[in-house]
């Protein structure tokens, strides 16, 4: 019940008080929503605009000169950070993507190509072989191809091959001298040789009866270099006896193998039991050729 002489002071004060609290808060809400709404409207307008930055010819013509837009006013063109970053990441990408293509091209011909320019061989590979063959079959004429061996070798040096294109027989930049091979250029080579083995009923007989006794059939290839003695590359052997009632005895070696030889190194075939030895084209032969 108020007092008949009107409110107190205390209660005056309190409602200015109240007033002044809603007045107060009224005013943080206006605030509040005034710069919310424009905070939306900047936020728009730039979010558009940095979309503008990157969408247009605008954006190719800026990738492109890219270094005047480094040093013209930044502050006169609003989209120059978004530029000159994406600009930069562009150029940094296709940089890289070039550089791996060019890696990748240099990878894939050295897998190609044989050799680089750096290894190329100083002198052009020649094709290096000989295949020599039997020069007769006639055992007439064979005591005169068959020597014995030159310096401390085993048997008897197979002398003379055939060697001018008849039959199969041929020389590619290989020289043939009094039986060997000489050698043009030092690499790797192949070598290989066959001789063939045979006696017939009809033949003197005391060379039957050594004969028909068992023998060594052996074959063996040599090299000669600068060394006093002849270096034993390949030997082939086989024990023979053939049986008395056979009208004839055959058999033939064969071996081959892979050596290193060096330029001017001879190669040549020698053989044991001379007088049995068959010099049949097809039959007897000797080669070697250059594998690298």
């Amino acid at each position: 019940m108020l007092p008949a002489g009107g409110p107190s002071p205390a209660q005056t004060c309190g409602a200015v008080l109240v007033a002044a609290v809603l007045l107060q808060s009224v005013c943080v809400a206006v605030t509040f929503l005034y710069f919310t709404s424009e905070l939306r409207q900047l936020q728009d307008s730039y979010s558009k605009s940095g979309i503008a930055c990157l969408t247009g010819e605008e954006i190719r013509n800026s990738i492109q000169n890219l270094e005047l837009i480094e040093s013209e006013d930044r502050e006169a063109d609003p989209c120059w950070q978004v530029k000159w970053h994406l600009g930069k990441l562009i150029k940094k990408m296709m940089s890289r993507s070039y550089e791996e293509n060019i890696s990748a091209i240099n990878v894939e011909r050295t897998l190609t190509l044989p050799h680089t320019e750096a290894q190329q061989p100083r002198s052009p590979i020649r094709r290096i072989a000989a295949h020599l063959t039997g020069s007769s079959g006639r055992r007439s004429s064979l005591s005169s191809r068959i020597n014995t061996l030159p310096r401390r070798g085993i048997g008897h040096k197979i002398n003379s091959w055939e060697s001018s294109r008849k039959g199969h027989s041929f020389l590619y930049n290989v020289e043939l001298r009094n039986g060997e091979l000489v050698i043009p250029q030092t690499g790797f080579y192949y070598i290989y040789s066959q001789i063939y083995f045979r006696f017939r009923e009809n033949e003197d007989s005391d060379l039957l009866g050594q004969i028909r006794n068992p023998k060594q059939l052996v074959q063996y290839v040599y090299k000669l270099t600068n060394y006093p003695e002849p270096i034993l590359l390949m030997k082939s052997a086989r024990t023979s006896c053939w049986s008395k009632k056979a009208e004839y005895g055959l058999y033939s070696i064969y071996q081959g193998g892979v050596f290193q030889l060096k330029r001017e190194d001879r190669i040549f075939v020698s053989v044991s039991n001379s007088d049995i030895v068959d010099m049949d084209k097809e039959a007897s032969f000797f080669g070697a050729f250059m594998i690298g």
